[in-house]
């Protein structure tokens, strides 16, 4: 394993920026959908081979310290755990279930203890953020990536429209080009993508007269996910730029930070990426405010912790990060892993690997806490999260294939460990837990023997210090929440911030929310992840599954459905202490309560009315939350002006010529032959076969099958196919009965909004 000052290659000083290739004209023309490829070569790493020999430059004492800090503090509080362990327990007698429980205790006490120990860290040992001149011009070209895969299409081209305008605004419209890279399946969301981002490029004006340019490539296939859509954008035109800001769907960026981390990147030549702390916002139901106020209040601390030890052996989150081009081309070419899925195949958590791979090829990797304008999305139900944690599951623990490849740094390596616990933390607690109970059912069901020894005069009692488990427990508590505190603190002793909140009591009562419900949540996430973990080791494949980031009430039967095993096992837990040991229920309410109330905290966390009834009092709510920054509004004013214009589906392409010239435009090529992909042109044909039977376009697009779909909006000939037919006649609108209201009104008669049972 490498140490601080191993020996790896160290990169030459970026040269000096190319002349820019001319915006129009040629290959750059402003009506073709990509401008003239420029290659660059992206050869996937080899694992087993160490690079070249280098240096690589000492961290600072700053650096230094806050390693000391994090690590040797959380070695000395995880032996103080487990000294303390040891003495609640009899020495001279422990059984199998008890070393067991010790054992299983030290993993989760030191699972705990690091993050505590980091905060402290970052407390005392804030990283200093590094100086640049505001007015000093920008000589590189940087490329705003937007992978896109069936999104909301109007909502990713109104940011993109707001971050671009403000850019043009500062004067800096020549410095960036937005490029979205679409891995999009479905039909319809392709023609609402196209149609968006022809808004997208009237909204940012022609690239000759001031205006940013804009560009659109889809993939035919899939290869990679997103880092192999990443990578074909890289391989085809990262010759063209700099830099490249990476976002994702639900991104959105302060222009001023942008230009700040552009500034930064050119005036440390060895950087070859920098990392923001994206702040979660968008919230819309309890589950996403509970996750947006956290984030809020304690994302902070957690990431100056980071950033404190990390120092240049930083990591990649994925997004809004900027990323220096031929440094990513030359470095980090992710190989696919041997073996089969889940752990072989494409690198699915790519970033960690991605920034292993950078900083093993001599290339500085940093996260700057103090860059704040930066911006994510978040799930807005339980369910939603579980999807997306399933799939993050199996890429931590694909590293376990990548952890022990030659040449990475401890520090990288150390990242890809802690992705890999935060998941086996969930099956390690459960286990705990289940131990715990196997002894107490042994203590209530089994007489201990007194008399082990061969004419022992006097009984060996049983020894179990409970006054000392009880101080070890609080212990442990105040290990765990010291981050929250940190937080909590800071707020409080911090004027401006404690009136960002609306005030001490506002902020005090949101973290006694947040705590107590993260509490009665935390048992169902335990079982959940511990379900993920078990899948992914009998090798079921999570698939690749498009997020759902709008907050849409289930009905109570879908919630009662998805989380009765979960009330299941808090009724058994409940009904085996209380025939046991019942005065351990209290210490077990939290995990009891949780599991019992699963399908009403699901329920009710993913409704949206619900979570607008918490911002009416204000609770939970964030700075972002009660005074948004106005580029929000912008985004939003863009993504309604392109919703309003833009195509809902095929059926708008067949109806609206200036939809589907729109899109037509949006074509980077010329559809496949029958040589290139057989399976393809045998879906268009049998595609234009159902067009000319059917008596009208309605009737058309009903019969097409998805892979048809997708080759009718591929093709313009289809395309005009489709057109010609008939438009369907509108279906006649049936008189409302005068026996009954129609459906979907109250007693008012207003129509009811949001999802669910009312």
């Amino acid at each position: 394993m490498s140490g601080v000052g191993a020996a790896s290659p160290s990169p030459s000083p970026a040269p000096s920026p190319a002349p820019r290739s001319p915006r129009t004209g040629g290959g750059d023309a402003p009506d073709r959908p990509v401008p003239g490829e420029d290659r660059l070569r992206m050869v996937p790493q080899d694992l087993g081979r160490v690079p070249p020999r280098g240096r690589f430059a000492w961290p600072g004492r700053r650096v230094l310290a806050a390693r000391a800090l994090s690590l040797g503090g959380a070695l000395a509080v995880t032996w103080i755990g487990a000294d303390q362990m040891m003495q609640a327990f009899e020495s001279d007698r422990i059984s199998a279930l008890q070393m067991a429980l010790r054992f299983l205790f030290v993993l989760t006490f030191g699972w705990i203890a690091f993050p505590a120990c980091a905060a402290l860290a970052g407390l005392l040992l804030t990283p200093r953020p590094p100086k640049t001149d505001p007015e000093a011009p920008l000589t590189a070209r940087t490329a705003i990536v937007m992978p896109v895969y069936n999104e909301d299409a109007a909502e990713v081209m109104g940011a993109l429209a707001a971050m671009g305008r403000g850019l043009a605004a500062l004067g800096h419209a020549d410095d960036f080009e937005i490029f979205v890279i679409s891995d999009t399946r479905d039909a319809d969301a392709w023609s609402r993508e196209t149609t968006a981002f022809a808004a997208l490029r009237e909204a940012l004006g022609d690239p000759a007269s001031g205006g940013m340019a804009a560009w659109y490539r889809r993939r035919t296939l899939n290869t990679g996910r997103k880092a192999g859509n990443v990578q074909d954008f890289v391989e085809r035109w990262g010759g063209r730029y700099d830099f490249m800001l990476v976002l994702d769907a639900d991104s959105l960026m302060l222009p001023e930070t942008i230009l700040e981390m552009v500034r930064r990147m050119q005036a440390a030549p060895r950087l070859g990426l920098l990392q923001t702390t994206p702040a979660l916002t968008g919230a819309e139901t309890p589950f996403a405010k509970l996750q947006e106020f956290a984030g809020g209040l304690y994302g902070p601390v957690v990431a100056r912790g980071v950033s404190a030890w990390q120092g240049d052996d930083g990591n990649f989150w994925g997004h809004n990060a900027v990323i220096r081009v031929q440094a990513f081309a030359d470095s980090a070419g992710l190989p696919e892993l041997p073996g089969r899925k889940p752990f072989g195949g494409h690198v699915m958590s790519h970033d960690f690997v991605e920034a292993a791979l950078l900083r093993r090829a001599g290339w500085d990797v940093r996260m700057d806490p103090d860059l704040e304008g930066s911006w994510e999305g978040l799930p807005q139900s339980l369910s939603a999260f579980s999807v997306r944690d399933r799939r993050w599951a199996q890429g931590n623990l694909q590293h376990a294939a990548v952890i022990g490849a030659r040449g990475l740094r401890w520090p990288n390596r150390l990242h890809m460990a802690i992705g890999i616990g935060s998941y086996l933390a969930s099956p390690v607690w459960l286990l705990m837990l289940l131990v715990g109970l196997a002894i107490t059912v042994q203590a209530s069901w089994y007489r201990p023997e007194y008399f082990p020894a061969t004419f022992q005069l006097f009984p060996s009692w049983p020894r179990f210090d409970a006054i000392r488990m009880t101080w070890l427990f609080v212990g442990a508590m105040g290990v765990l929440l010291l981050p929250k505190f940190i937080g909590l603190g800071r707020a409080l002793a911090s004027g401006s911030i404690r009136r960002r909140y609306g005030g001490g009591l506002r902020v005090t009562a949101g973290a006694v929310v947040e705590l107590l419900l993260s509490a009665l949540i935390a048992p169902v996430m335990m079982l959940m992840q511990s379900r993920h973990v078990v899948d992914i080791l009998l090798g079921r494949d999570s698939g690749w599954n498009p997020q759902t980031r709008d907050g849409v009430a289930p009905p109570w039967r879908e919630a009662i459905a998805d989380h009765a095993g979960h009330a299941a096992a808090g009724a058994l837990l409940a009904a085996a202490l209380l025939v046991t040991q019942p005065e351990v229920l209290i210490w077990l309410s939290p995990v009891v309560a949780g599991l019992l109330l699963a399908p009403i905290l699901s329920r009710l966390g993913a409704d949206p009315r619900v979570g607008a009834g918490f911002a009416r009092i204000g609770l939970l709510d964030t700075p972002e939350a009660r005074a948004p920054h106005p580029l929000w509004a912008q985004a939003e004013a863009a993504a309604e002006r392109i919703r309003r214009n833009g195509a809902e589906g095929l059926s708008d392409l067949a109806a609206n010529p200036v939809l589907a010239e729109a899109h037509l435009a949006a074509l980077a090529g010329p559809a496949p032959s029958a040589a290139e992909d057989e399976s393809r042109h045998l879906a268009a044909l049998t595609a234009r076969a159902k067009i000319e039977a059917a008596r009208d376009s309605g009737q058309a697009l009903g019969w097409l099958t998805a892979p048809e779909r997708v080759e009718l909006a591929a093709r313009p000939e289809l395309l005009e196919a489709l057109a010609a037919r008939p438009a369907p006649l509108p279906a006649p609108s049936p008189a409302p009965s005068p026996r009954r209201k129609p459906r979907g009104t109250g007693a008012g008669g207003g129509t009811k909004r949001g999802g669910g049972d009312a």
